[in-house]
């Protein structure tokens, strides 16, 4: 029975994987006596919670930051309402001023169309 080849053993690498002992290369059969190397992994910073600090940690309370929350788009609406509200009334006074404008020159006389002619007279120099 002693004519039987070694049977390779298997060890675990400073990897944690697995090999048999006859695929090795003898450096990494060795024990490594040198100072260990840990491989940090830098990533990215954590974010940045600085609005958060200020809205909840320096008197405002959780109460102020949801009304803000519900409050803002309401604002927003509103304002746009009333945008829209003036939108209408300047166009509804552009519509008067001109009809205003037509029907004065359409029903004046002679001295409104002479008071034309002078204006436009007036504008042309």
């Amino acid at each position: 029975m002693e004519s039987l080849p070694d049977v390779p053993k298997v060890v675990q690498l400073p990897d944690g994987t697995y090999a048999y002992t006859d695929h090795l290369p003898t450096a990494a059969l060795q024990p490594y006596s040198g100072p260990q190397i840990i491989h940090q992994h830098v990533h990215q910073a954590p974010p940045d919670r600085t609005v958060q600090r200020v809205a909840l940690g320096s008197g405002v309370g959780a109460g102020a930051v949801a009304a803000g929350v519900y409050f803002g788009p309401l604002l927003v609406g509103v304002l746009t309402a009333m945008a829209a509200n003036l939108a209408l009334l300047a166009l509804i006074a552009a519509v008067c001023a001109w009809g205003v404008v037509t029907v004065v020159r359409s029903v004046g006389g002679e001295d409104g169309k002479r008071a034309a002619a002078t204006v436009r007279r007036a504008r042309r120099r």
